[in-house]
C-alpha cells in the first residue's frame, strides 16, 4: 500500500525533474526500506508505461486490480536517522527505459530515542521538511497519508493554477483537496464517505474564508510551514526556484540530513510552535491550517470531478470509533485553549470562518446532550413521567414540524448527494453511536489529561484488514468481535431503552381507557425509534453466533448495566 501510493506520486503528469518524493518510515522497517529500493527499480519501468498509455490512476495495485498480501511492517526501535536518496534526480544516469529522466526519491527515518518526544505525525512531517529544504527545496510540498494514492495523475497541475494565479497567486497557502475512499461500501455502513463534509461543509468553508487542514492531499506554500506570515507586498519569484542547483554529491546530502533528522535538533527552537506543523495536538494538522490562515494566508478547497486522491476507509465498527474519539479530543482541545479560533483569530481571519471551524472543534461536548436524550426520556417513560406535551396539546406541533423537517432536510441531502436510503439510515445510526461513545470519551480524555491522570496518545488507525472482515464488510455486517468500553457503552443504552420500551408500552396499555396515553406518544416514539436504529446491537448481542458477533462479556456487563438503571429509575 506504502509503495503503491509512492509511485502514483512519482508517476504525476509533470516533469520529473521538478518532483521530488519523500517517504517518512516513523516505524524504521528495514522491510519498508527495501521495498521503496525495489520501487525505485521498478518506477524506470512503470513511470513510461503510465505516460505512453496515458494510465489512470498510476498506482500499480489501483491499475491492475490485484491481490496485495498484507505484509505488516516490524517496528524497530530506531536510534538512528536514516537518510538514503534511492533516485538523484540530478544524476544523469536516473533514467527510465525511454531515456527520461526521473524524479527524486528520498527515504527517511529519524532518530528517536525514549527522553525525546517525538511528536507523533506532526514531528514526522516537520523533520520531511527540513531534511526535504536541505535536498531540494521545492516551493510547493504535497503532503498524503501512506494510503492515500494519487487518483488523478493531473493533480499537481491543478494545484499549481492556483498558486500562480495572476490575481490571487500570493496569498494562496494551501490547496486542500477532498479525503475520498475506494472501499466504499454500497450503503456506506460506517458512514465512512463523509459526503456531507466534502460536498457541503467544506465548500462553505471556502466560502467562509478557506477550508482547515485534513492532514492529507494537501498543496502547501513551503513559506507556510516555515513560519512566515502572508504580507500584502509578497511576490513569489518561481525563477529563483528553477534556477537553483545543489552541487554536494548524494552522500554529502544524506550524510548532512541526518542531522535534520535527529531527536535533539529541534530542542529550543521554533520547531512545532511557531514553524512546521503544530504540537501537542491529536488534530495537527486542523491546529496547523488555523494558524496559517491566522498569519494572512488563504486556503483553497478544490474538488474536480476525478477525485484527487482515494484512501481506505476503517472496515470495522471499532477502527471507526476510535478514529472519531482521537479527533474529537483533538478537536475540542483546540477550542478549549488559547489556540480557539475565537482567541488566535481574533480579528485575523472572519467570523463566519470562526464559526465554521466550530462544526467540528465542539464535537466532544454534544455527546452529553446526545446521552441525555438517549437515557433519560426512556427512563421517565418507565417510571410514568411524561417529558412532552400531550399528542391533543397545540404545542406539540412545534415538535412534530422540528423533528420531521430536520430528518426530511437530512435524507433529501443524502440522497441528493449520491446517497442511498439505507445508506442514510446508517449514517443516522452512525451519528449516534459517535456522540454516545467516540465523542463522550474524546471529551473524558480532555478533561482527565487537564486533570493531570492521563498523556496525551497518537492511536493509529489500522489500515489493513484480515480477509473474514473485509468479506463481512463488503455485506456490510457490523463487526463487533472485540471487547471495548466503548461496545458496553451501546450494548447498555440499546438493551436500556428495549426495556424502558416495552415497560413504557405495558404501563401505557394498562392505562389506555385513562387516556393517560397521549401524554407519554413522543416518548414512545422517540424509545421506539431508539431501539429500531439499534437492531444491529441486538443482533450482536443475541442472535449472530460468527466471531465478529458482541463478545460475551460484553453482553454480561451491558445487561447488568441496564438492568441496574431500570431498577433505579423504578424504585
Amino acid at each position: 500500500m506504502v509503495i503503491n501510493t509512492v509511485l502514483s506520486v512519482m508517476a504525476y503528469d509533470y516533469p520529473a525533474e521538478k518532483i521530488s518524493v519523500y517517504l517518512s518510515d516513523d516505524g524504521g522497517s528495514d522491510l519498508t526500506f527495501y521495498a521503496m529500493l525495489e520501487a525505485s527499480r521498478f518506477s524506470k519501468i512503470w513511470l513510461p508505461f503510465c505516460k505512453k498509455f496515458k494510465v489512470e490512476p498510476r498506482s500499480p495495485e489501483a491499475y491492475f486490480r490485484t491481490a496485495v498480501e498484507p505484509l505488516g511492517e516490524p517496528v524497530l526501535a530506531k536510534e538512528w536517522s536514516t537518510v538514503k536518496i534511492l533516485i538523484d534526480g540530478r544524476d544523469s544516469e536516473a533514467m527510465d527505459i525511454q531515456g527520461q529522466p526521473l524524479p527524486t526519491l528520498v527515504y527517511l527515518a529519524r532518530e528517536k530515542r525514549t527522553q525525546y518526544h517525538h511528536h507523533f505525525k506532526a514531528g514526522a512531517m516537520n523533520a520531511l521538511i527540513r531534511v526535504s529544504s536541505r535536498i531540494s527545496n521545492s516551493p510547493i510540498i504535497l503532503n498524503v497519508d501512506c494510503d492515500m494514492y494519487s487518483n488523478n495523475s493531473k493533480s499537481v497541475r491543478d494545484a499549481l493554477c492556483f498558486f500562480m494565479d495572476e490575481e490571487k497567486e500570493n496569498e494562496v497557502g494551501f490547496v486542500q483537496f477532498p479525503q475520498a475512499f475506494e472501499n466504499l461500501t454500497k450503503n456506506d455502513v460506517y458512514s465512512s464517505s463523509l459526503n456531507v463534509a466534502t460536498k457541503m461543509e467544506m465548500p462553505g468553508f471556502d466560502g467562509n474564508g478557506g477550508p482547515c487542514y485534513i492532514g492529507t492531499g494537501c498543496f502547501h506554500r513551503r513559506e507556510t510551514l516555515s513560519g512566515k506570515k502572508y504580507n500584502k507586498n509578497y511576490k513569489e519569484d518561481w525563477k529563483r526556484w528553477s534556477n537553483r542547483s545543489v552541487k554536494e554529491s548524494s552522500r554529502v546530502l544524506e550524510d548532512t540530513s541526518k542531522v535534520l533528522a535527529s531527536c535533539s535538533y529541534e530542542e529550543n527552537t521554533q520547531w512545532g510552535k511557531e514553524i512546521g506543523l503544530k504540537y501537542d495536538s491529536a488534530v495537527e494538522d486542523v491546529l496547523t491550517g488555523l494558524a496559517i490562515q491566522c498569519r494572512g494566508w488563504r486556503s483553497i478547497y478544490f474538488n474536480p470531478e476525478r477525485k484527487g486522491f482515494l484512501g481506505v476507509a476503517t472496515t470495522t465498527l471499532l477502527q471507526s470509533l476510535v478514529q472519531y474519539r482521537r479527533w474529537s479530543n483533538g478537536d475540542f482541545q483546540i477550542f478549549a485553549s488559547r489556540h480557539c479560533p475565537f482567541v488566535l483569530g481574533y480579528k485575523k481571519i472572519p467570523l463566519k470562518l470562526q464559526l465554521s471551524y466550530c462544526i467540528y472543534l465542539l464535537w466532544a461536548p454534544t455527546s452529553l446532550t446526545t446521552l441525555y436524550y438517549v437515557i433519560v426520556p426512556s427512563l421517565c417513560l418507565l417510571r410514568g413521567i411524561s417529558l412532552f406535551p400531550q399528542i391533543s396539546d397545540p404545542r406539540v406541533l412545534a415538535f412534530v414540524f422540528v423533528i420531521f423537517l430536520h430528518r426530511a432536510y437530512s435524507l433529501g441531502e443524502c440522497i441528493w448527494l449520491g446517497g442511498t436510503f439505507k445508506g442514510w439510515w446508517n449514517d443516522q445510526r452512525m451519528w449516534l453511536y459517535r456522540r454516545t461513545t467516540s465523542y463522550f470519551f474524546g471529551l473524558l480524555d480532555y478533561i482527565l489529561k487537564r486533570l493531570g491522570f492521563t498523556k496525551s496518545a497518537f492511536v493509529i488507525t489500522t489500515k489493513v484488514a484480515d480477509d473474514d472482515v473485509s468479506q463481512r464488510y463488503e455485506q456490510e455486517v457490523m463487526e463487533f468481535g472485540t471487547s471495548s468500553p466503548m461496545f458496553t457503552i451501546l450494548a447498555t443504552l440499546a438493551l436500556l431503552n428495549a426495556f424502558c420500551f416495552f415497560g413504557g408500552l405495558k404501563r401505557v396499555i394498562a392505562d389506555l381507557e385513562t387516556m393517560v396515553w397521549e401524554q407519554f406518544v413522543l416518548q414512545i416514539l422517540l424509545c421506539g425509534l431508539l431501539v429500531f436504529i439499534n437492531l444491529p446491537v441486538y443482533q450482536g448481542l443475541f442472535f449472530r453466533k460468527d466471531v465478529a458477533s458482541m463478545p460475551t462479556s460484553v453482553s454480561y456487563q451491558s445487561t447488568i448495566f441496564a438492568l441496574l438503571a431500570c431498577v433505579i429509575a423504578l424504585y
